[in-house]
């Protein structure tokens, strides 16, 4: 069986996953086909299936077409394929989430710790566990999927344009243990090394600042619209008010001003991994 063991399961509850899940069984019993005949069609068990229709997790997206097919949905379930994803993110990130996977130029800047589009696996395992309260491991295990997968925008065609500006602090900051800060410090010169891609890092030694305010993202869609998200303590807005954009905007710029060049950047990153 191709079922996805490692995929966390969650309390029933509302939303689109159960939307999703009451549609997926009313097209299987209009089948006539029980969940162990449908697991078998599409490589999964019978009590995974009994949990994509409890809506206790998420189903990916190569079952959501398999189902359509064989179930003779006619695209109604396939047609969901996109808002079930977002499932997968809290709540407060899900808009977010959709415009960051549609953007064609992203300017992010981090103050706390590196930016998910940036994070190892076990740098984000190792976030997760320290969020307050406590997040249990089945969340966890959810958060880290939707981060990991999110970075399918370094693969996009065409690709996107992307900027980070990140604190010198962070780069300091050992989260998750030596092991995983270096394979961290690793994976930004891997990642800065794409030319679609510049890492900056603003110096502690700085004595003019311009992000004292809190991190942000900017994010400039296909259409031309220029949106910023902003989060502090999972409390998140998205901004489309153009003089709200523009005046981020103009922060942004003066933070790569101030900080190190990307090349300035890309040597700091390698003396802190000399000196440890």
């Amino acid at each position: 069986m191709d079922d996805e063991v490692q995929q966390p399961e969650y309390e029933v509850g509302t939303g689109m996953l159960c939307v999703f899940g009451r549609q997926l069984k009313l097209f299987r019993d209009r089948a006539g086909m029980d969940r162990a005949s449908l697991g078998s069609l599409t490589g999964y068990s019978a009590s995974t299936i009994a949990s994509f229709e409890q809506g206790r997790r998420i189903p990916p997206p190569k079952f959501i077409d398999q189902a359509d097919e064989v179930l003779d949905g006619g695209g109604v379930l396939s047609a969901g394929k996109e808002e079930v994803a977002r499932a997968q993110y809290p709540a407060f990130f899900r808009d977010a989430a959709k415009l960051e996977a549609e953007a064609v130029v992203l300017h992010v800047y981090a103050t706390q710790a590196v930016p998910g589009l940036l994070q190892t696996e076990e740098y984000a395992r190792a976030v997760f566990a320290m969020w307050r309260p406590q997040l249990d491991e089945v969340v966890i295990e959810q958060r880290l999927a939707a981060r990991l997968a999110r970075q399918g925008i370094f693969d996009r065609r065409p690709v996107p344009h992307l900027s980070f500006v990140v604190e010198e602090a962070v780069l300091l900051r050992p989260l998750g243990g030596a092991t995983v800060w270096r394979g961290q410090l690793e994976q930004l010169l891997l990642i800065g090394e794409k030319r679609n891609v510049e890492i900056q890092v603003m110096p502690l030694s700085r004595q003019e600042h311009a992000g004292l305010a809190g991190p942000f993202t900017l994010m400039e869609m296909r259409d031309g619209r220029r949106i910023t998200y902003a989060e502090v303590q999972g409390d998140s807005r998205v901004h489309t008010e153009r003089e709200r954009v523009r005046e981020l905007e103009r922060t942004y710029g003066t933070l790569r001003a101030q900080a190190h060049t990307p090349a300035e950047s890309r040597a700091l990153i390698e003396k802190l991994l000399g000196e440890r």
